[in-house]
């Protein structure tokens, strides 16, 4: 069948929706990588043109990865909402992008409709978007999701405290953790990347956070990013676990390139809601949102296993699973994967806003590791721009990394001083618990925003002390 539009005087013809969406993807490195790019501009607004005048409904009658050769593309054809979809069924890619900008996409209807979304369409919608589209349009999501604490709450900016260390020492780790703490940060999640990634050494790690977490009766959880695999294993020999974390990908390809299926998310959530170590909120109701997943766009192609897609839409389709999960968090680790997929500042800047974007239409509690490689062409100018307007877009989470700089994983990230300047510049607060906690603690003061004690709070006292003497 195929898709046409002119520019001027030059017809340009698209096989099928996954070329259209390919070509009408604002230019990146990673789709040039894989030859779906569109080859001049011209092309690309021709597509972006022939984008805007599909129906939606098209996107529920033609997959860009067959239904029969992909487990990913079947949850996303078996589980649609149609009676969700039906307020929107009528508008082609174009009109729902003017209605998503107006009144009547109000934050309840945004949530009503998540489950009739596909995608694929939320994909197509943000290629059509600008930057401060994709912001006004994000913002207007609400998520909220509890653990311990409750994340996503309007006027909230929550931190993953990430106190990674090259050879997982734990006093170096503690070191990093106290820093974090009294910087106001770690009320999405306290999660650390284990240099040595073996069972005993996660259990140790764990068995840390929990001792932690426990004595001084903090309202967040804890996370040992290792692989899916090695939690459950943990979780079987009694390991303290709180939230199950795993790598994710838009394609089933690409996720048994993780070495992961549907299934084994679904043995593994079902092993940590067993533990019921979610604290008890004041509806009675216990906080059961246990997974955490990490995705970033070019992670498919990598893999080869993108199926000819760009890379936008398949990091969009990874939404798809981790929404069929019901996660405490979502993380775009959005320049991690180096230039060869989002070459300098201005693509990872945009592929940022763009995840933020379709995660959160897709009813998904989304953060960003606003981060690059050294090798990137990019810089901290470019990290301070996305992480600003992510913050007015209403991010749930932003990475805290002593210094901004990951020791361990030798890339550059988000500061614990970035959340507090975003915090006071745009007058977000930590999660409702957390500040409760952190002004119990004497780590800060009442406000209306985070404002640090000018005095060392007394309960963390004996904690330096050690960390003296360990030193």
């Amino acid at each position: 069948m195929g898709f046409h539009h002119s520019v001027g005087t030059q017809s340009h013809r698209f096989d099928d929706l996954r070329t259209l969406l390919a070509r009408a993807t604002p230019l990146r490195s990673g789709d040039q990588l894989a030859g779906v790019a569109a080859a001049s501009s011209q092309e690309r607004v021709a597509a972006q043109m022939a984008l805007a005048e599909l129906p939606l409904s098209h996107f529920l009658h033609e997959a860009v990865v067959p239904y029969e050769d992909d487990e990913v593309t079947r949850l996303i054809v078996d589980t649609h909402d149609a009676a969700a979809f039906a307020p929107v069924a009528h508008l082609t890619v174009g009109d729902f992008r003017n209605w998503l900008l107006g009144d009547a996409a109000s934050p309840e209807a945004l949530a009503a409709l998540a489950p009739g979304l596909t995608p694929e369409m939320v994909a197509a919608v943000s290629k059509l978007c600008r930057v401060q589209d994709l912001a006004l349009i994000a913002r207007k999501c609400r998520v909220a999701t509890r653990f311990r604490g409750t994340i996503g709450l309007p006027g909230r900016l929550a931190t993953r405290l990430q106190p990674n260390h090259p050879t997982d020492d734990l006093a170096g780790i503690a070191a990093s953790l106290l820093d974090g703490l009294l910087h106001g940060s770690g009320d999405a999640v306290i999660g650390i990347n284990p240099a040595s990634d073996n069972l005993p050494q996660v259990m140790r790690l764990l068995s840390m956070l929990d001792e932690l977490i426990t004595r001084y009766a903090m309202p967040t959880q804890s996370c040992v990013l290792t692989h899916v695999t090695n939690t459950l294993q943990a979780i079987e020999r009694g390991a303290p676990v709180d939230l199950v974390f795993q790598s994710i990908a838009g394609t089933e390809a690409a996720n048994r390139g993780f070495g992961i299926h549907l299934a084994l998310l679904a043995e593994a959530r079902a092993a940590a809601l067993s533990l019921q170590r979610g604290a008890l909120f004041d509806d009675g109701r216990r906080g059961e949102h246990v997974m955490y997943f990490e995705t970033g766009q070019g992670s498919a192609l990598s893999a080869g296993a993108h199926h000819g897609c760009d890379q936008q839409t398949l990091e969009a389709r990874a939404y798809a699973v981790a929404r069929h999960f019901q996660p405490l968090l979502v993380n775009t680790v959005v320049g991690f994967i180096g230039p060869e997929y989002l070459y300098n500042g201005k693509q990872i800047l945009r592929a940022g806003l763009e995840d933020h974007f379709c995660g959160k239409l897709l009813g998904l509690p989304m953060g960003c590791d606003v981060c690059f490689t050294n090798h990137a062409e990019a810089d901290a100018d470019d990290m301070d721009a996305l992480l600003t307007l992510l913050c007015t877009a209403g991010v749930h989470f932003i990475m805290g990394v002593p210094g901004a700089d990951d020791i361990m994983l030798n890339y550059q990230s988000t500061s614990f001083h970035d959340a507090l300047a975003m915090r006071q510049l745009l007058g977000l607060r930590p999660a409702p618990e957390f500040e409760a906690w952190l002004r119990r603690m004497g780590v800060t003061e009442a406000g209306d925003v985070l404002r640090l004690s000018p005095t060392l709070p007394a309960a963390f006292a004996p904690a330096i002390a050690r960390l003296g003497r360990s030193a």
